[in-house]
């Protein structure tokens, strides 16, 4: 577990440090690319749009609300956080969690630009939250959790954070079918959203277990050869060999659960 949160700490530090300076636009890859609408984006810090590493728009699947407390987990250069900030206004509060402290730097950094004064950057793992019990109305992850080798952890704490009637509301890659037992070996992989993700069924077996209710996991990109192909070059694998082991089985989703209770302060529990 610890070389796994090694490799992806360093993952995401050299991508803070790329995305700060004047390289340019980060390389496309079929994960990452086209997730935001030109709207989305163009209001943002280039930095922040650079260091997004993500596979989905959870912003704009978690229904947000004015006056909601919402929590990212791994918020990296702070897109979801500031794009979140927006949406639950003044009266809300968006919080980004990330464990690398060039992320960190980036973010507030790009808070700052964007001049965001409902956000809060905070250092710390997402198997650890560092808020109290029933804090968050909302928590969003883009392409993290998948990254963490305690998902039932991570789980467990948002769960724990959640006000009763709290929503859950994450992309994730999730897998459909058996994944070859050799590209989970590979630790570039758990750093490429791949080989750390969950089984759908099994994502939604472990929210059950934690206490959610409502829950959904629903595919927003389905990843083909080719485009395993493209995120798989310079790993030393054949894809061609491994073509029908990959086809189809892996995907971007909008996981979705709500923990049981009454939603206060006018935050609504999400739709089934």
């Amino acid at each position: 577990m610890t070389d796994i949160k090694e490799a992806v700490r360093e993952k995401y530090s050299q991508a803070a440090v790329r995305a700060g300076s004047c390289c340019g636009a980060k390389p496309s890859d079929p994960i990452t690319s086209n997730l935001y609408s030109v709207q989305e984006t163009g209001a943002l810090p280039e930095a922040a749009v650079l260091a997004s590493l993500g596979c989905g728009n959870p912003t704009a699947l978690a229904e947000l609300k004015p006056g909601e407390t919402v929590l990212d987990l791994g918020s990296g250069g702070g897109i979801d956080v500031l794009l979140s900030a927006r949406r639950v206004g003044p009266t809300g509060k968006a919080y980004g969690l990330d464990m690398t402290d060039e992320m960190l730097a980036l973010a507030r950094e790009n808070q700052k630009k964007a001049g965001a004064d409902n956000v809060e950057f905070l250092k710390g793992e997402i198997e650890h939250i560092p808020l109290p019990d029933n804090s968050v109305d909302v928590i969003i992850s883009n392409c993290v959790i998948n990254l963490s080798a305690d998902k039932d952890q991570v789980i467990r704490e948002a769960f724990r954070v959640l006000k009763p009637g709290g929503r859950f509301a994450v992309s994730d890659v999730v897998t459909r079918g058996q994944i070859p037992e050799q590209l989970r070996r590979d630790i570039l992989l758990w750093v490429g959203c791949i080989a750390g993700a969950l089984d759908e069924g099994d994502y939604g077996a472990k929210l059950k277990s934690a206490g959610f209710e409502q829950i959904g996991v629903e595919p927003t990109r389905v990843y083909r050869v080719d485009d395993a192909r493209e995120f798989l070059v310079g790993k030393g694998i054949d894809v061609d060999a491994i073509a029908q082991d990959v086809d189809g089985k892996f995907m971007s989703a909008f996981v979705r659960a709500t923990k049981p209770g009454k939603a206060s302060g006018g935050a609504v529990a999400c739709c089934g």
